[in-house]
């Protein structure tokens, strides 16, 4: 995958995970449910099958080719992007398909029931839902898995669910974060790469008080992973039964504050706990404007990645951008931020001098966000020549 020059991408030697890191993700794995069943049982989504079924175990550390992963924020289908997958489903996400599909893989948020039909959800203001070709344009820009757990993934209550399900099985396209039940809304969609066994796994943090029984997943009940109150030790115990089966781990969350650059008071905890259970990388969105993104320790978070695909791109809220991330041997080696504008609902990356002062603006935010914890290199390793390199 070639780089542009201004655009730099930072490559970082692996590091070891702390020992205190280590002793929490063997404490959480002894008490997960999940964490004795084979991948393939356990890291299928909804919407079908991991993309390699082959039998052969993954490859050594030393055999283990660099992956790189490409991650969009909030996407979904109202206003002029309902016109645009009417139109063509196939370029419905415009031009950023390109930077989507470079990537070994890509993840976005789809922010919409996926439903002709369903029961809207009382009590809520916006109501967004799409029809079964939203996932023929995910697919066509180059997207390999969604997490649907977020604050409108029931708009239309748990039979418009059953459709976001049944419509993304029959699309044979990946979805997280929500399922017929707690387990399968919790478990991870586990891809087979060169690199080893990369596992997704999406949780909403977002929920409307007098919605979060319904839209819960139970032991007997279809509804989202969350990571509200109780059932935040519940995604803990998902992310340490994924890091037990892929080398490496990646959470989707859906958090933080409608309008607001920095995260939540207590994201940082939740961030840390993530990380201690095994995720390699915690990022997600729900601000609809861009937040904090840096290393903790040696894993990345990204506490908010903005609209992606919308129909509300005006100031603030229009800026985008794509997180690029190279894993290696289960480590973070190298990021890359491409910051973007969204124009006519969907994003547009910016090149130059436009590239380089919003990334200024956007790697602002970590010294503007108080308390974030999050630095531009993984800890204890200098952003210099001996131990990073830059590819130009």
């Amino acid at each position: 995958m070639t780089h542009d020059s201004s655009t730099p991408t930072r490559y970082f030697l692996p590091s070891l995970r702390a020992g205190a890191a280590l002793a929490v993700l063997a404490v959480l794995a002894s008490c997960s449910s999940g964490g004795s069943a084979e991948p393939e049982e356990t890291g299928q989504a909804a919407g079908g099958e991991s993309p390699s079924e082959s039998a052969s175990p993954s490859p050594t550390p030393e055999d283990r080719a660099p992956i790189t992963v490409a991650i969009g924020g909030d996407v979904h289908f109202e206003g002029v992007l309902a016109q645009r997958l009417e139109a063509d489903p196939a370029t419905a996400l415009g031009q950023i398909s390109e930077t989507l599909s470079a990537a070994d893989l890509s993840v976005v948020n789809l922010e919409t029931a996926v439903t002709g039909g369903g029961t809207p959800a009382p009590g809520k203001q916006f109501l967004f839902r799409a029809p079964a070709s939203a996932y023929t344009a995910l697919d066509s820009a180059g997207v390999d898995v969604a997490t649907v757990a977020n604050n409108h993934g029931m708009d239309y209550s748990a039979d418009g669910l059953q459709d976001t399900l049944a419509n993304a099985e029959e699309a044979g396209f990946p979805v997280v974060g929500a399922g017929q039940n707690a387990e399968e809304a919790y478990a991870p969609h586990i891809f087979d790469t060169e690199g080893g066994k990369v596992a997704v796994i999406g949780a909403t943090d977002v929920l409307n008080d007098n919605l979060i029984p319904a839209w819960t997943a139970g032991p007997d009940k279809p509804g989202l992973a969350s990571s509200k109150f109780e059932m935040q030790s519940r995604l803990v115990e998902a992310v340490s039964a994924a890091a037990e089966q892929a080398d490496t781990v990646i959470t989707y969350l859906h958090w933080g504050l409608e309008g607001d650059h920095c995260p939540k008071p207590h994201a940082p905890g939740l961030a840390q706990a993530l990380v201690d259970a095994g995720s390699d990388a915690v990022v997600g969105g729900h601000a609809h404007v861009l937040s904090p993104g840096g290393y903790l320790g040696g894993s990345y978070v990204h506490y908010g990645l903005g609209n992606f695909a919308f129909y509300n791109y005006s100031g603030p809220t229009a800026q985008t951008g794509v997180l690029e991330l190279t894993f290696q041997n289960g480590e973070v080696v190298g990021d890359k931020w491409q910051p973007g504008r969204i124009q006519g609902g969907v994003p547009v990356l910016y090149e130059g001098t436009a590239a380089e002062n919003a990334r200024a603006t956007w790697e602002g935010y970590r010294s503007q966000c108080g308390g974030v914890q999050l630095t531009p290199t993984p800890s204890g390793e200098q952003d210099g020549e001996e131990d990073s390199v830059e590819a130009g």
